[in-house]
């Protein structure tokens, strides 16, 4: 059975009402639209899949409807209409994620009928042929969790980093996975939090740093070359004094060049003891370890760490590069951030790349590096070398089959 998708219009001005309703009903939607917030709260039902709502209104603004929408647990879509500047109306979608609400688009006044049709085709789709649900969480036992790091259950996946401007496969990012006996494979967000509170985050650490490095030289290729590894490393390790000697030794072990591991850190939460944490940094560097900082314009005091950190890399966060053609902030933020790393003498990678545009986008603005979907999902080591047996160190063309890595497979 075709679902119904009732759509819910609220906007002071009533020739926009009317707008809203005739667009939608010509299009097979049904649609109720007013001026009046009592009317607006008195139609709004369970069944009602999509609210357009103006932010510009006398006696009640959509700022406060967003705030009473989200006390009642409002699980429609929500696309926001205004006249004001584009900036507020991105301000105000930032809000409604922040109170737990679905935003869909907006809509910057005047609006052609062809652009409120766009979005209201959309929504139709994803309710008609529903997205599929991301995985759901899974619990962890403590105990089990202690165990898994005796038994030595966690795996590395390995996502391929690109040269933007050669094409080239230059490194790979080695992320974590618990291969749970039970459960299959466990992701990080799962076990990540709870291995921090329990102070066992250092351990993995170092499960990881001993397996990439084992792993990554069967990654070369014939001529020698051995692509960069990339891994995260937690603020515990930051914290330790110790932590540059022992994995330089690591690395030295593996017969590896420093310069050619890139430790990641997360911007957000870095330091925790200042002077242990760039006593730990100086020395990596002077140890030629290379030093990129993960998911960059997502913490709170991003210039001061700039600052702080001798980085020889900065990594655009996925949020970012995913909006970056359709939001204004965002194609700015990656603009900058590419303009700012290279202004420090920083390499700049872009994770998170699903489409061509995307890349294209990141080419003509120079970033060095990209990662994401549209070359290769994260693979083990295994698969990773059948993919590189297979495609080489080259940049895929538009029309390989490795392209078929949608976002849903994740």
């Amino acid at each position: 059975m075709t679902p119904v998708i009732n759509i819910l219009a609220i906007d002071d001005d009533c020739d926009i009402c009317e707008l809203i309703s005739a667009t939608a009903e010509a299009n097979g939607l049904h649609c109720t639209a007013t001026t009046d917030p009592t009317a607006f709260f008195d139609a709004l039902t369970a069944e009602t899949s999509l609210i357009v709502l103006d932010l510009m209104m006398p006696g009640i603004d959509g700022v406060e409807l967003l705030r009473l929408l989200s006390q009642r647990r409002c699980k429609a879509d929500i696309v926001l209409i205004s006249g004001v500047g584009k900036r507020i109306i991105e301000t105000a979608e930032e809000l409604a994620h922040a109170h737990g609400l679905s935003t869909v688009g907006h809509l910057q006044k005047p609006f052609s009928v062809s652009d409120l049709e766009e979005i209201l085709k959309k929504h139709a789709q994803s309710i008609t042929k529903p997205i599929p649900r991301p995985r759901s969480s899974i619990a962890v036992d403590d105990a089990d969790l202690r165990g898994a790091i005796q038994r030595d259950e966690f795996v590395l996946h390995y996502q391929p980093q690109i040269d933007i401007l050669t094409g080239n496969v230059t490194g790979v990012e080695a992320l974590v996975r618990w291969q749970h006996p039970k459960h299959g494979l466990i992701f990080p967000d799962d076990f990540i939090p709870r291995l921090e509170e329990l102070g066992l985050i250092d351990q993995l650490g170092w499960i990881v740093a001993s397996r990439g490095l084992a792993e990554v030289s069967s990654f070369g290729n014939r001529k020698g070359f051995v692509p960069r590894l990339a891994f995260n490393v937690s603020a515990a390790s930051l914290d330790d004094l110790k932590f540059p000697d022992n994995i330089s030794s690591l690395i030295a072990a593996h017969g590896l060049s420093p310069d050619r591991i890139v430790l990641e850190i997360t911007e957000s939460g870095l330091i925790q003891n200042l002077t242990h944490t760039l006593d730990v940094l100086a020395r990596l560097r002077m140890k030629q370890v290379q030093l990129s900082i993960d998911d960059f314009g997502t913490g709170y005091s991003m210039m001061q760490q700039l600052r702080n950190i001798p980085a020889s890399e900065l990594k655009i966060d996925r949020s970012f590069v995913m909006n970056m053609l359709q939001s204004d902030r965002d194609r700015v933020m990656v603009q900058k951030t590419i303009e700012i790393g290279h202004e420090l003498d920083m390499k700049v990678v872009a994770e998170g790349v699903e489409t061509s545009e995307q890349l294209e986008f990141l080419r003509s603005n120079g970033c060095d590096i990209a990662q994401g979907y549209l070359f290769s999902r994260p693979l083990p080591a295994k698969e990773l070398l059948d993919w590189l047996s297979t495609f080489g160190f080259r940049h895929l063309p538009p029309s390989d089959p490795l392209r078929s890595h949608s976002p849903a497979q994740r």
